[in-house]
């Protein structure tokens, strides 16, 4: 899982993230809202833990609504000292799909953290995906996009749908080389690369906006983005 973290306290950032890593999560943390902004907003993560006050003009709750306001569906579990029935009615209005008060314990964080990803899992019985107006139909097998059909190879159909059932969550080649190529390990192959390139061109070519992402370092996404920082 790759989570980032936005805790202004630094003992306790680095509580949460030793407490994230240890369980063989891939965690980034900052300070501040203005930075947590940016990196929320600029890249897709697997899950978000942020503090409900934050330094500056920019707090918490603000996040999660500018998230959620670009139709991001991202798990977010908001930290904070607050813990009257109000505020903690308030951020789960906001957007917060959980609300954990301070102090807590690390292992009811991780718990908590895994329920909200079990939450947001896709059914895996769906035989019907959309995301925008890309439309991927199991029992037909077809894939239309705007009202048009777009004719994919075997292969190309089953990297769609891994992407679609893992919308907004960053795919390493690994794990697409795992489920759709049944490879268990990586053989050092540009095979992903290559396909997914492919299925851009029928995809994202002659539509907007721009579905399939390159997730620099991590591998790709399937979302829909408002800025530039995925190519």
């Amino acid at each position: 899982m790759r989570c980032l973290v936005i805790e202004d306290e630094a003992d306790t950032s680095r509580y949460i993230c030793a407490g994230l890593r240890a369980a063989g999560h891939d965690v980034t943390a900052c300070d501040n809202g203005i930075d947590g902004m940016r990196l929320a907003c600029g890249e897709q993560w697997d899950a978000l833990i942020l503090d409900r006050l934050l330094p500056g003009e920019i707090d918490g709750l603000a996040i999660v609504a500018r998230l959620r306001g670009m139709g991001r569906n991202t798990p977010v579990l908001v930290l904070s000292a607050l813990s009257s029935v109000d505020e903690r009615v308030r951020g789960l209005r906001s957007g917060g799909d959980d609300y954990l008060s301070k102090p807590f314990a690390i292992d009811e964080l991780l718990a908590r953290l895994e329920a909200l990803l079990r939450r947001a899992a896709p059914a895996p019985d769906a035989t019907q995906l959309q995301v925008a107006d890309l439309v991927l139909d199991m029992r037909t097998m077809r894939v239309m996009r705007a009202n048009r059909q777009i004719a994919l190879q075997p292969r190309e159909f089953r990297l769609l749908e891994y992407l679609m059932r893992h919308q907004g969550q960053s795919v390493t080649r690994a794990m697409l080389l795992e489920a759709v190529w049944d490879y268990h390990f990586d053989p050092q192959t540009n095979v992903i690369d290559v396909q997914v390139s492919r299925l851009r061109t029928k995809i994202d070519k002659e539509f907007s906006p721009q579905l399939i992402h390159t997730v620099r370092g991590v591998g790709y996404t399937l979302d829909v983005l408002d800025n530039a920082q995925h190519g």
